[in-house]
């Protein structure tokens, strides 16, 4: 734990084996703090290093975005267009989008649970066929698609073929989820950041990836600001 301006923060710790030094990230969410050391660091020393970062840390929560609790009359982004969600004891458990809304019955308590639920099923049907469409027209093979909840990218591709995604990208509009799937399609020809990576990104999404770059710069950050 750690003070912040009489607030005590939980400091979750990760040693990384390629981490030169120490990095600290406040995540919004879960109202708690990230450190990365190196594996072989001291961790007296870097918690030291973390509780000089206090202005820091203050100035991320004043400016980061307030979790919203998902619930009945809350309004969240599918695709990039805002949607209320919408309970009707009436109606069938499972959330279905209909009419610009999410509708939904079962029990009110659990609205937000479930509809959490129904966002990473849609996010991996989207992004399951996004990505081996993308790749079987490009004659490239994908082991598998998974999403998750990472905080620190929006998707990631093994070696093995294995590539994983943010769930959230299905609150981002499709052209942005687009340019990250063919952002994680262009590493099974490039496992780098290369001139030859970023052609292949090009070429594979049909156009320039900046601005869905961009967007994620300005606006990814809010995307973590729902909460179940």
């Amino acid at each position: 734990m750690l003070d912040v301006a009489g607030r005590a923060m939980p400091i979750i710790v990760r040693r990384h084996v390629q981490a030169k030094g120490y990095r600290l990230r406040y995540d919004a969410a879960r109202e708690e703090l990230r450190l990365t050391m190196p594996a072989r660091g001291r961790l007296r020393a870097a918690l030291d290093w973390a509780a000089t970062q206090k202005g820091w840390i203050a100035a991320q929560i004043d400016t980061s975005p307030q979790p919203v609790q998902l619930a009945a009359g809350v309004t969240v982004p599918v695709e990039g267009l805002e949607r209320e969600i919408i309970w009707n004891s009436a109606r069938p458990r499972a959330p279905r989008l209909e009419e610009g809304c999410i509708i939904l019955g079962g029990p009110e308590d659990t609205v937000g649970p479930r509809v959490v639920r129904w966002l990473k099923v849609c996010a991996l049907e989207r992004l399951r066929a996004e990505t081996y469409d993308m790749a079987e027209g490009a004659g490239l093979t994908v082991a598998s698609v998974s999403v998750g909840d990472p905080r620190g990218r929006w998707g990631s591709c093994a070696s093995s073929g294995a590539i994983r995604y943010s769930w959230r990208l299905i609150l981002a509009p499709p052209d942005v989820r687009r340019a990250t799937v063919a952002h994680e399609v262009a590493h099974r020809l490039h496992m780098d950041h290369s001139p030859a990576f970023h052609a292949a990104h090009r070429d594979l999404l049909g156009e320039d990836p900046a601005p869905a770059r961009q967007w994620l710069r300005e606006h990814g950050r809010a995307l973590h600001r729902f909460i179940g």
